[in-house]
């Protein structure tokens, strides 16, 4: 096994590791040119693939070329001893991670977390970036809650066609990957909006909206939009209902989210917010079609059935609805028990989806989700 150099490029001092990723180790460090700390992310022994070398130098191009008060600054970059390495600005303070780590946070002071994000996502995007991968973790906040948001490791330039990555080696975090992205469908700037909803959700209610394994967790999301709570303001539910919308289509851009979050800040109603959060396609609403006579003979028969039940029969009939629901229960987790589709992906999944779902369960370790 290789030994870290104590001083890494005849400059960088390395001290106490301070982060880990799929990829990469980050250091506290010594700029002994400069005389400042920094933070240094080197690649790993473990990581010898030819695709993660690629990755790591492409994230040094990507940070080099975005310069924003919401992202963490890269300051040098090289290659020694065949080992690529990254020289960031030192944000000290720590992870919205461990700064909610399963407590639900003020409203107020997530709105204002989280406008910050959001525009720094906007820049990004306007920039040609897609950030691919956000998540508490990647979030750090300074002494007064100032955020940078870091890794861009995973990004992926819009409209290039050239992939870092293995085909098929599903990249990001299953606990906020976008419905598009569980799908291997085209990634656009829509996942991050939709990462940054999951992301409100929990630091909200103390609460994954999507828990379980990476496969479980996928799934969920092609299923259903996270359950967003009643008791949350009107203008909160609004916004995080559109943000994590099922089509990104429907989701509104980075720059529209912190416009919004602005808002809920200084306690802007919600009716007056209508007019900014704009979707970037309407959600269209199909007029329904009128019933034929035949229908409309059915509807009135089952009317008057249904009136003529005695009024004590209706207990009944609760009670056998309620025993035919377990048992339908009971037999739907039989047959998830009785063996899946992949080593990851649970029985009865659409066949178009599991080799999607296979691939999350093989790229994505479930313990940093």
């Amino acid at each position: 096994m290789t030994t870290e150099p104590t001083v890494l490029a005849e400059r960088y001092d390395l001290e106490e590791v301070i982060g880990r990723g799929g990829m990469a180790e980050v250091h506290r460090a010594t700029d002994q040119v400069l005389h400042r700390a920094v933070a240094v992310k080197v690649l790993r022994d473990t990581a010898d693939d030819e695709s993660d070398r690629l990755r790591f130098t492409a994230e040094a191009r990507t940070l080099a070329r975005l310069s924003h008060p919401g992202l963490v600054m890269v300051l040098d970059a090289g290659i020694t001893s065949e080992r690529p390495y990254l020289v960031m600005e030192l944000v000290e303070g720590q992870t919205l991670a461990q700064c909610c780590s399963g407590q639900a946070l003020e409203p107020v002071r997530v709105a204002r977390i989280g406008a910050q994000l959001a525009d720094a996502l906007a820049y990004a995007h306007e920039q040609g970036v897609v950030h691919r991968d956000v998540k508490p973790g990647n979030v750090l906040l300074d002494a007064e809650d100032r955020v940078k948001l870091a890794d861009f490791g995973i990004a992926r330039l819009i409209g290039d066609t050239v992939r870092h990555t293995r085909t098929g080696h599903a990249i990001g975090t299953a606990a906020y990957l976008a419905p598009e992205q569980v799908q291997g469908a085209e990634i656009t700037t829509a996942v991050d909006v939709y990462s940054l909803g999951l992301v409100l959700l929990e630091v909200l209610t103390g609460e994954r909206a999507f828990p379980g394994s990476p496969t479980e967790s996928a799934l969920a999301r092609l299923q259903r939009q996270p359950e967003v709570p009643a008791w949350l303001p009107a203008g909160w539910q609004r916004l995080l209902a559109a943000m994590t919308a099922m089509s990104p289509e429907h989701r509104p851009d980075a720059r529209a989210a912190a416009t919004e979050l602005e808002r809920l800040v200084v306690g802007a109603p919600a009716e007056t917010a209508d007019s900014t959060l704009v979707m970037s396609r309407p959600v269209p609403q199909a007029a329904p079609a009128p019933p034929t006579p035949a229908r409309r003979d059915r509807l009135a028969d089952a009317r008057t059935a249904v009136s003529n039940v005695p009024q004590h029969l209706w207990g009944v009939i609760g009670a056998v609805a309620a025993i035919l629901l377990l048992v339908l229960i009971v037999g739907l987790a039989a047959g998830n028990d009785s063996g899946s589709a992949g080593d990851g992906v649970p029985a009865g999944t659409p066949q178009r989806l599991e080799q999607p779902l296979q691939d999350l369960h093989d790229a994505v370790d479930g313990g940093q989700q």
